[in-house]
Parts: C-alpha cells; sequence; structure tokens
C-alpha cells in the first residue's frame, strides 16, 4: 500500500464524520507551571491527526490528559459525546488505547501474554469464575487467545508469539505495544512517538501499519517529531507551542506558517535596524576624530616654529664670528684705535718739545 493511493481512498471516504474525540479547553497546571493551557481538538472517525511542537510544548501531558493519567485543572475531555471519567481504566473501557513514548513491556511475558493484557477490559470474567476455571472461562480465555494471534498477525509477530517481549528487536516491540493497545478494540488510539529510534525502513513499515489501523475504522491521534513522516500520514495537524495551539490545518498549511517555523528554528535575525545603527553612529565617531586631529596640527607646527626661530639667532651669530677668525678688524673696532694712537703720540711731544 503507497502513501499516494491510501490518500485517494481517504479523499474519497464521506466528509461527515462522527466525532470520536472532543477535547474542549483543556487546562493543566502544576503548582505555579501551567504545562497546557486552553487546547481544544476533535478527531473525528476515520481520520490520523497529528500533534506535534518542540521538546518541552506540552504533547504528552496533553495525551496523560486525555487517557485519564491526568485529571485536567480546567476544561473537559469527550469520547462519543461522553464525558471520560478521570481514570485511566475507565477511559481504556471507554475505548481510548495508548501507546508510550517509552516502550512499556512486561518483559518477562511472552508476546502472546502481552497482549492478551490488553484483553482485560474486554472480558466479563471475575475472581470467582479464574479460581474455578469452570467453562465460561475456558471459553473467554480461548476467545481472547485467538483475537490476540489476529492482532499478532496484523502486525506480523504471530511467528514470535511464544518468545519474550525482552528478546524482540527494537522496532518488533514497538509494534507489540500496539497490538496490545489493539487487543481493547478501540475506537480511537493514540501513538506517542511510535517511530522513535526506527531506521527509515521500519519508520515506513509504521506509517504502513497506521494506515491499515485508520482502514479498521479506528480514529488515530499521533505525536511525532519526524516531520517527513507525520505530513505523509496525517489529514490534519496540530502545532502545540508552550502548551498552547499554534495553529490547526493541513499540512501545506502547517508546513507554510512562519510562526511554526519559528517555533522550531527561531525567529530570524533582522539585520536591517543593527545596520542603520551602525550608520548613524559613524559620522558621529568621525566627527570627534577630525576634530583631535584638527587641535593636535598646530600644536604639532608650534614645535617646528620654535625650532626656526631657534635657529634664527645661530645664523646672525655666524657672520660676527667669520670675521673675527680671519684676523680682520670689524669696521666698529677702527675708529677706537685710531684715538687711543692720538693719546699715545701727543704726550709723546711734550717730552720732546
Amino acid at each position: 500500500m503507497t502513501t499516494t493511493t491510501t490518500k485517494a481512498e481517504a479523499g474519497a471516504e464521506p466528509a461527515a464524520r462522527e466525532t470520536v474525540l472532543d477535547a474542549r479547553g483543556v487546562t493543566m497546571r502544576f503548582g505555579g507551571l501551567t504545562a497546557v493551557r486552553d487546547v481544544n481538538l476533535t478527531v473525528n472517525s476515520g481520520e490520523i491527526v497529528g500533534l506535534i511542537g518542540p521538546n518541552g510544548a506540552g504533547k504528552t501531558t496533553f495525551f496523560n490528559c486525555l487517557t485519564g493519567l491526568y485529571v485536567p485543572t480546567e476544561g473537559e475531555v469527550r469520547y462519543k459525546g461522553q464525558v471520560l471519567p478521570p481514570k485511566s481504566f475507565k477511559v481504556t473501557a471507554a475505548g481510548i488505547a495508548r501507546t508510550f513514548q517509552n516502550i512499556r513491556l512486561f518483559n518477562n511475558m511472552t508476546v502472546l501474554e502481552n497482549v492478551l493484557v490488553g484483553r482485560h477490559t474486554r472480558t466479563k470474567e471475575g475472581l470467582w469464575s479464574a479460581l474455578l476455571r469452570g467453562p465460561g472461562f475456558k471459553r473467554a480465555e480461548a476467545a481472547s487467545e485467538k483475537r490476540a494471534m489476529e492482532l499478532l498477525e496484523f502486525v506480523g509477530l504471530a511467528e514470535k508469539a511464544q518468545h519474550l517481549s525482552k528478546n524482540l528487536p527494537y522496532g518488533e516491540q514497538r509494534k507489540l505495544e500496539i497490538a496490545r493497545a489493539l487487543a481493547s478494540d478501540p475506537g480511537l488510539i493514540l501513538l506517542d512517538e511510535p517511530t522513535a529510534g526506527m531506521n527509515p525502513q521500519e519508520t515506513r513499515a509504521a506509517e504502513e501499519l497506521i494506515f491499515a489501523i485508520r482502514d479498521m475504522g479506528i480514529a488515530v491521534l499521533v505525536i511525532e517529531h519526524d516531520m517527513r513522516f507525520i505530513f505523509n500520514l496525517c489529514d490534519r495537524v496540530a502545532v502545540l507551542v508552550q502548551g498552547q495551539k499554534l495553529i490547526e490545518g493541513d499540512s501545506q498549511t502547517v508546513q507554510g506558517d512562519e510562526r511554526v517555523i519559528a517555533a522550531y528554528l527561531g525567529e530570524p535575525i533582522d539585520e536591517t535596524p543593527k545596520a542603520e545603527a551602525l550608520a548613524a553612529e559613524t559620522p558621529e565617531a568621525e566627527a570627534p576624530a577630525a576634530e583631535t586631529d584638527a587641535d593636535e596640527a598646530p600644536e604639532a607646527e608650534a614645535p617646528a616654529d620654535e625650532a626656526d626661530e631657534a635657529e634664527a639667532p645661530a645664523d646672525d651669530e655666524a657672520p660676527d664670528e667669520a670675521p673675527a677668525a680671519d684676523g680682520t678688524p670689524a669696521e666698529d673696532d677702527t675708529p677706537a684705535d685710531a684715538a687711543d694712537a692720538a693719546k699715545d703720540a701727543a704726550p709723546g711731544k711734550e717730552n720732546d718739545a
């Protein structure tokens, strides 16, 4: 059976379907922490609905509220119009079965015995019948074993009915858990990450198995992180983010929603405001730098002027010292020497007279 053929067959079914699950305003609080907030979700008969969201979005908590493991703080859960009792075994008896994210099998029981455990809600034999093991009990036990073997044949484990469940490969343990859930003859089955840890071949086999369950008239609500698997499988997909339903619709609508992309990949960083801020800061940063250069320029020229002034006297003194070095009398000194010679000559004449 291919995915394309299965979806075509699904499209040929009548649009009007019975509402199997109707969750209204489901809220779950743990003290001050709100794990699930006002979630509404419906699942119709013969329909496969996916529930996706990042880790910690509240998906498994929501499952636990649906199946009676948790009593919702607010809201209600209805199965075929009847409000479900807040007890897990009563929810199973009403017609809702589930598997768990972590496999929960009875490891030391055989494959057949694990499936028979799921039949307990459909047998009417009580304690005394079990102790006395009368004809009624034996007929009920034979009917249960027949149904269990049919389910093992359905999931492909009939040949391993007497094997211990702990000896099965991982993928087959997943199948066994689904068979046990189907043993209670549910109208709705909840699958919590049924392909976690599987390789592509096992994932494809699980997809075909879920389609086959849908073809039996059983509605399916599935949690999964494998987006390719979930979008190929489901008629509708709901997205939980931080305990709230973000969007619900078909695969194309959900895949194209920007909020879903942001929830998984994060919001894109807008570089435009940052670039504009840097552009605005650049001229302001350059202006003080230019003023600083302008202030430093005169200071740098001032020592140069002082150096020129210091050199100027040296240049003036050089011509005065040069004649003295040559032994040539300066013009200013000539009249003084003549006067001294005249004075010396005058006393000499007086003595001669």
